[in-house]
């Protein structure tokens, strides 16, 4: 493990300690292989003089769940150190009433809620601590015998603490144990199944020792572990539509159990897959998670899924969970639902379900991180030390049962509207496919926009407010067949499946007469407006009929019920994909996906529309052009925000009984109404 410490940084910092704090933490936070979304805590003890004059030690602690790797001053916790110490000389407290008396020691009542892990930072003798959930550490104590493991590495320079749930039991064990410990002879602690803090008097000693510490552990697996070699191919292969079916029946199912949608991605990377096809695979990996921090993200263990009914292996988990939960609870906890956080597909790769793209990301990061871990404790070369032996049933109970998290479980807040949701929008780099896009990503959508546009992600980039994980852009030729294949296939394999398509994608030819109209301009618009949504909604109803409330909204135009002279070649299609619609809504409603239609009037601020475009069609019209955009009764002039929103009712719950209804979005037309 690299040391990325920058003395001359360090050096400038330190006259500042928080900054100092913040500089060290975001060093540990950079690194996954130490800690993964949130994961771990640092502190640092400086003395403040309050508002009376008295000075007092202050312990600052990282807030719970904020992110090592992008923290900042406010992101700490100011403890009155004194308040906090006296807290563990009680000899039994919950850590709800912990937390209350937590919150009392704050010297900032604006700051963030005080890590869980405080009291342990409190106890600790030392100015500087670092807490992380390095991989190679945790990895060596979840083995057998993990403790002498680690004895034989660290010798006695690292105090050794078995397996304690964290929060009050820990510090409290860690106190009692440490009553009459000389503690300048360590250099840290080893935390059993959980993690490594270090410590020191200056910022960079206890940097350092970390980094040394984790690095050693690191050394060990490399020399002592022998992983079998993978004779995956690098490149990850196309999946087949029978495999992408099967992912869009496992997402639906696991979406049923969870009681809302959740996305599925599929990991089929080299890793991923030979991790899948071990023959000892199931019972390896249902063991249990690295540290018991994960356990609110990945559950206790996967679902395996190996057989032709995917639906029932989900099912089988769930009963498992079930029983899991009977055989530990005192009847004062409240069942989380059943469903699999994770799951190894026999031979296709690992699974991960979330409920937004965010927290899919997290768990298929952490995952993988634990998947490596499972197999370097299996591949140990000693047979003394080698297996994986996470903490026991009963702990794993404990921890994912937590009487914090079930008081979360109380206070949660309504989800946005599409929240699991998979949203495919066609023509989405500009207009009202990227109002769309950005409408349903900001209403908790995953969305996958389609666009000839090579610049479709860098578009999402520059015009929505989501990360790279909540939107995908796909650049895709809608009227190639082979185009719209590659960009379903590449949506369901990051996503799960469709459970929203909006047919946007258009061209807008110039007017012309039937009598002027060219056949190029005829056979172009025909195929771009009529013959691409029919092949493209044609291409996702296998995987609409797998989808979540599952919704498709067709964008035609207020053309189709009141044509103007001018405009055959962009009207006739447009009327053609109406009719499609309604027959689309005739046929899949039995499948419960509902077809509708929105027809705008001219939406001006789209590229569409150019001064000459508008000049053109004015004169049509015998009217200004400032005449022209104002022609409908409400004298408006309809947004590409407007009909996005209009799309997103249209494929929400407000119509959630509405199929094959054509909705006019144009200001109100004489000859429409």
């Amino acid at each position: 493990m690299k040391n990325l410490w920058d003395h001359k940084l360090a050096s400038r910092l330190k006259k500042t300690p928080l900054l100092l704090r913040v500089y060290s933490s975001q060093l540990l936070g950079l690194d996954s292989d130490l800690v993964l979304h949130g994961g771990g805590n640092t502190s640092v003890k400086i003395n403040e003089t309050n508002i009376f004059g008295e000075e007092e030690e202050i312990l600052y602690v990282k807030g719970s769940g904020r992110n090592l790797a992008t923290i900042d001053t406010a992101d700490f916790t100011p403890l009155r150190l004194a308040h906090m110490k006296k807290l563990v000389e009680l000899m039994n407290i919950s850590d709800t009433m912990l937390l209350r008396e937590q919150q009392l020691a704050m010297t900032h009542p604006e700051s963030p809620r005080p890590s869980v892990e405080s009291l342990l930072h409190a106890i600790i003798p030392f100015s500087w601590i670092d807490h992380t959930h390095a991989d190679a550490v945790v990895t060596l104590t979840n083995t057998p015998k993990g403790k002498k493991l680690i004895k034989n590495i660290y010798g006695d320079s690292f105090l050794i603490i078995p397996y304690v749930m964290p929060g009050f039991k820990l510090a409290r064990t860690v106190y009692e144990i440490t009553k009459k410990v000389d503690w300048q002879q360590y250099e840290g602690m080893i935390l059993l199944n959980h993690g490594i803090i270090s410590f020191g008097t200056e910022a960079h000693e206890s940097y350092k020792r970390m980094i040394n510490a984790v690095t050693l552990a690191e050394k060990y697996l490399k020399k002592f572990s022998s992983m079998p070699k993978n004779n995956f191919k690098k490149t990850a292969p196309v999946l087949k539509q029978e495999t992408l079916r099967k992912l869009a029946r496992i997402r639906k199912k696991v979406s049923i159990i969870r009681g809302s949608a959740s996305l599925a991605r599929l990991n089929n990377n080299p890793e991923a897959r030979f991790f899948s096809s071990l023959p000892n695979v199931k019972q390896i990996s249902t063991r249990g998670p690295i540290t018991s921090d994960h356990l609110i993200r990945i559950k206790p263990s996967p679902v395996y899924i190996k057989h032709k009914n995917v639906e029932k292996d989900i099912e089988d988990f769930a009963s498992k969970y079930v029983s899991y939960f009977d055989r530990h609870t005192d009847g004062k906890q409240t069942r989380l639902d059943s469903s699999p956080r994770w799951g190894v597909w026999t031979e296709e790769g690992i699974l991960s379900f979330g409920k937004s793209p965010d927290e899919t990301e997290t768990i298929s990061d952490i995952v993988m991180h634990t998947v490596q871990a499972i197999q370097q404790a299996e591949n140990m070369n000693s047979l003394n030390y080698r297996g994986w032996k996470p903490i026991s049933e009963d702990h794993i109970f404990e921890a994912e049962y937590w009487e914090l998290q079930q008081a979360k479980l109380k206070k949660e807040s309504q989800p946005p509207e599409f929240e699991g949701k998979i949203a495919v929008i066609t023509g989405a780099a500009s207009g009202i496919g990227l109002a769309c896009a950005e409408h349903f990503n900001q209403l908790g959508a995953a969305v996958v926009g389609l666009d000839i546009n090579p610049e479709i992600n860098d578009i999402f980039s520059k015009n929505t407010k989501s990360n790279r994980t909540h939107i995908l852009g796909i650049q895709c030729d809608v009227t190639v067949k082979h185009s719209i294949a590659k960009a379903v296939a590449k949506t369901v394999q990051y996503f799960g499946g469709i459970d929203i398509l909006v047919l946007n994608a258009g061209t807008f030819p110039a007017g012309q007469t039937i009598e002027e109209i060219e056949d190029d301009t005829w056979i172009k618009s025909l195929k771009t407006n009529l013959t691409a949504p029919q092949q493209l909604l044609q291409t996702c109803v296998p995987f609409l009929k797998e989808g979540i409330d599952p919704s498709v909204v067709f964008i035609a135009s207020r053309n189709v019920p009141a044509p103007g002279p001018g405009a055959s070649a962009y009207s006739v299609p447009k009327a053609g994909q109406t009719q499609l619609a309604r027959i689309a809504a005739l046929e899949l409603g039995c499948y419960g996906i509902r077809v509708n239609i929105v027809h705008p009037d001219c939406v001006y601020d789209t590229g569409l529309w150019t001064s000459n475009t508008l000049e053109r069609s004015a004169k049509r019209y015998g009217l200004t052009v400032e005449e022209y955009k104002s022609r409908n009764i409400l004298k408006s002039d309809v947004k590409t925000i407007e009909v996005a929103q209009m799309v997103c009712a249209m494929a929400g719950p407000v119509f959630a009984k509405t199929t094959g209804a054509q909705i006019p979005i144009d200001g109100g037309n004489e000859r429409v109404i």
